[in-house]
């Protein structure tokens, strides 16, 4: 059976980790390169990175602070923000990541799943979509969750998996960083409409959301968490333990 993956979550500004509610109040944390370090020794399963302003502030993402976590850590590691060229792609994979995150990128040039997919092969793309609900309907947003764009999610993210993303991250900010639980309905639908891993990222406060979203939705394939990891409120350990208690694979 394949075991449930947790992801810790590092959202870098200015070369530090941040932490907000919502996607906002942003406040530091700590070195992005010593969290990693010490989710690696803790028993992460991945590690995501994301340069959360790049794409707002239209520059391209770190690669220093990449680079060395690279070179320190040895567990899968997935980076986005700022990504929206092959080019980027080919810039962050140089420097050490194992999978692509994109965003506001496919949004301005949709062609750029497929274009990587191609290239890097779809294991290497995965498709990061914020989502929020406006009028009962999920939209998704652009920039950090700053701008709506009208999409509706659930078509765009059949759409570019069809492109070829080998993996989604489903960010819901209706729950972020509220720490009281996942969006499981939103995940529910992004799980029916498509067949690649889903990653749900959003509302963690404990160790039973975790183990609420496995057993209610078996499809969903990881649990992404932040604050809940940074602060010292969940050890990924008994995390873990506590999923096998309850019958969902782990690695331990």
């Amino acid at each position: 059976m394949i075991t449930k993956r947790i992801i810790p979550c590092l959202d870098v500004k200015d070369g530090q980790v941040v932490k907000g509610i919502n996607f906002e109040g942003l406040r530091r944390i700590s070195s992005p390169v010593e969290l990693a370090e010490e989710y690696s020794r803790k028993g992460a399963d991945e590690l995501v990175f994301y340069d959360i302003t790049a794409s707002a502030e239209e520059r391209r993402l770190f690669t220093d602070i990449l680079k060395e976590t690279a070179a320190n850590v040895f567990i899968p590691l997935t980076v986005g923000g700022g990504i929206n060229t092959v080019a980027d792609f080919d810039r962050v994979l140089k420097s050490g990541a194992d999978k692509v995150s994109v965003n506001s990128g496919a949004i301005r040039n949709p062609a750029l799943v497929g274009e990587a997919a191609k290239l890097y092969g779809d294991q290497c793309v995965v498709l990061s979509v914020d989502i929020k609900r406006v009028d009962g309907v999920f939209r998704v947003f652009a920039k950090g969750g700053r701008e709506n764009t009208g999409m509706e999610a659930i078509e765009w993210i059949r759409r570019c998996t069809g492109e070829g993303a080998g993996e989604v991250v489903v960010n819901s900010i209706d729950t972020d960083g509220v720490k009281r639980g996942f969006d499981l309905e939103m995940l529910n639908a992004v799980c029916e409409a498509v067949t690649v891993p889903v990653i749900a990222s959003g509302g963690a406060g404990c160790i039973d959301d975790f183990i609420t979203l496995f057993k209610t939705l078996p499809k969903v394939d990881a649990g992404l968490a932040a604050s809940i990891f940074h602060f010292g409120e969940v050890s990924i350990k008994d995390l873990k333990e506590e999923m096998v208690r309850n019958g969902i694979p782990a690695r331990i």
